[in-house]
């Protein structure tokens, strides 16, 4: 990443445990704010990358900053054996398992905190990991891409969705407003951490997506490495293998 943003310009705290507190600050309403700023779009950019994942077979897949768990739940429509969703923050997490429990999905989905930087688990694990709008928040974007790599199976696949930035006109123009003071204003009138937001969209606009992601995963030793831009490149789904 270009410019490691912090949620908190005045701390001299971390940005893992930043991060963390963060999101421990708005995990009450994270769900139903993130539907409205994204208008439920992303909704379908899940589904997407369901289906890029279901189509593997995979029996035992991680969701990496899993949050709430949307994607883990979402996950368990397959014939996977055992989905882990790991995510830092506990307020999240405490969010998912009662999601998982409502649904009765204790048995199939597990919810791990965890530093997505240092998994917990041995070499050549899953055979598929997601990662939804989590990687931009790695306070070391290469680590934490190779501990991925590292924990995935031979052959299996890697599967990120996170937010880009359009190129043309007027898309670019328009998410330019929108990311700059719109996002960052209905952040504030509806949740209770006024930086979280802000910081959400300042994280997205320093990502390197689209080639420049594609070659930090290349330079890690992923394989097969494609990105799939989403809604006029407003956000880009990118999968990988490992060999």
């Amino acid at each position: 990443m270009s410019k490691n943003v912090k949620p908190y310009k005045d701390s001299e705290v971390e940005k893992k445990k930043q991060v963390e507190q963060m999101f421990d600050n708005i995990s009450e309403n994270y769900d139903g704010l993130n539907r409205v700023i994204s208008f439920g779009i992303d909704l379908k950019w899940r589904r997407r990358v369901i289906k890029m994942v279901k189509e593997t077979q995979p029996k035992f897949i991680l969701d990496v900053a899993t949050g709430t768990g949307d994607l883990a739940i979402a996950m368990a429509d397959s014939n996977a054996e055992k989905i882990i969703g790991l995510d830092i923050s506990a307020g999240m997490l405490q969010v998912g398992k009662n999601k998982i429990n409502a649904k009765n999905l204790n048995k199939r989905i597990e919810m791990v905190q965890a530093d997505s930087e240092d998994l917990p688990y041995p070499d050549d694990t899953f055979d598929a990991i997601t990662v939804a709008f989590g990687v931009r928040n790695f306070e070391n974007l290469e680590k934490g891409l190779a501990e991925i790599y590292r924990v995935l199976s031979p052959g299996g696949i890697f599967v990120v969705l996170e937010t880009s930035v359009p190129t043309k006109f007027p898309f670019k123009q328009g998410y330019r407003v929108y990311s700059n003071y719109i996002l960052p204003t209905i952040g504030k009138l509806f949740s209770k951490d006024k930086s979280a937001y802000q910081y959400l969209s300042e994280s997205a606009s320093v990502f390197p997506y689209g080639e420049k992601f594609n070659n930090i995963l290349k330079k890690i030793g992923f394989t097969d490495v494609e990105d799939h831009p989403q809604t006029f490149g407003v956000s880009t789904i990118y999968s990988a293998s490992k060999k």
